[in-house]
């Protein structure tokens, strides 16, 4: 026997408290591994995906953007995306008027539209609008196939599962972010106008105008791209749990739940990040004009 073992039987409750505070760090690098190993996987696999499985890859891409069972009777991700980012766009033009009709500049509103709005309102709502639908569904049905051996049969019948079932699910992110993220923008651009200028009479042409000098076509290309590095790391995390899941039905609402933590917390990193690498040095804006 060890001396590990001794320990572990003469002062058992010593050994678990030890456990719990030195093992915590070595299993903590140890699931980072298995995430960026998985990770890594996921995208190696992807063009296997487009060749070996293009009927799932495309079924997978109606399923994003229009949803399916009950889900698809309301649109699905389209609608619910739509309408996160139109009341956000409403949001921002409420506060922003009233806080700029404070200092008797409410003329800037349609500057708010275009800078906030796409540095960062319709970014992080279409993220979590992703990280709620696509992705927790992502992860139940992972889970739930895993914990029926599911998983295991495609194994046996010597279907690549991670390419088959990972991998098309990611291409399919990807595809169906694009139309979406420009539909949840034009969203949030009609929300900020109809407000600003039917509900509190601003002059069109003052809102048209700061709105079409302050919107940088730069501005749109970054936040589309940022809205695509977010549903990457939407669905390889949603993914992982999914696919990882265990304990029955319980265990799949957790790796749900911890799915959605996760991608959430991924989500706002990526805004900063991306908005530190490309606007950290300058607000690349000039209110003189």
């Amino acid at each position: 026997m060890t001396e590990r073992n001794v320990l572990a039987t003469r002062y058992p409750v010593a050994a678990k408290r030890l456990s719990r505070v030195f093992g915590g760090p070595g299993r903590l690098l140890d699931n980072l591994g298995k995430q960026g190993l998985f990770y890594a996987n996921s995208i190696r696999y992807v063009g296997n995906a487009l060749t070996s499985y293009k009927r799932e890859t495309l079924r997978l891409v109606a399923e994003v953007g229009m949803g399916s069972g009950a889900l698809a009777v309301i649109g699905g991700t389209v609608v619910i995306v739509g309408f996160m980012t139109l009341s956000a766009g409403a949001l921002l033009a409420i506060q922003g008027f009233a806080s700029l009709g404070d200092i008797g500049v409410e003329a800037l509103t349609g500057f708010f539209a275009a800078f906030i709005n796409v540095r960062i309102a319709a970014p992080v709502v279409a993220g979590i609008g992703l990280a709620a639908t696509i992705g927790a569904g992502a992860t139940a049905q992972l889970g739930s196939m895993r914990i029926s051996e599911e998983i295991d049969a495609l194994e046996v019948m010597a279907v690549h599962s991670i390419s088959y079932l990972v991998s098309t699910r990611l291409v399919a992110g990807i595809v169906s972010i694009i139309p979406l993220y420009a539909m949840a923008v034009i969203m949030s651009f009609v929300a900020s106008q109809l407000y600003t200028t039917l509900i509190s009479g601003q002059s069109s042409g003052v809102y048209n105008h700061y709105f079409a000098t302050f919107l940088r076509p730069t501005d749109l290309m970054w936040s589309f791209a940022q809205a695509i590095l977010m549903a990457i790391v939407v669905m390889l995390t949603h993914c992982y749990y999914g696919f990882n899941a265990s304990g029955g039905p319980a265990g799949v609402g957790e790796a749900v739940g911890r799915a959605v933590r996760t991608s959430l917390i991924g989500v706002v990193m990526v805004c900063l990040l991306v908005s530190l690498a490309v606007y950290g040095t300058s607000g690349n804006f000039n209110l003189a004009g």
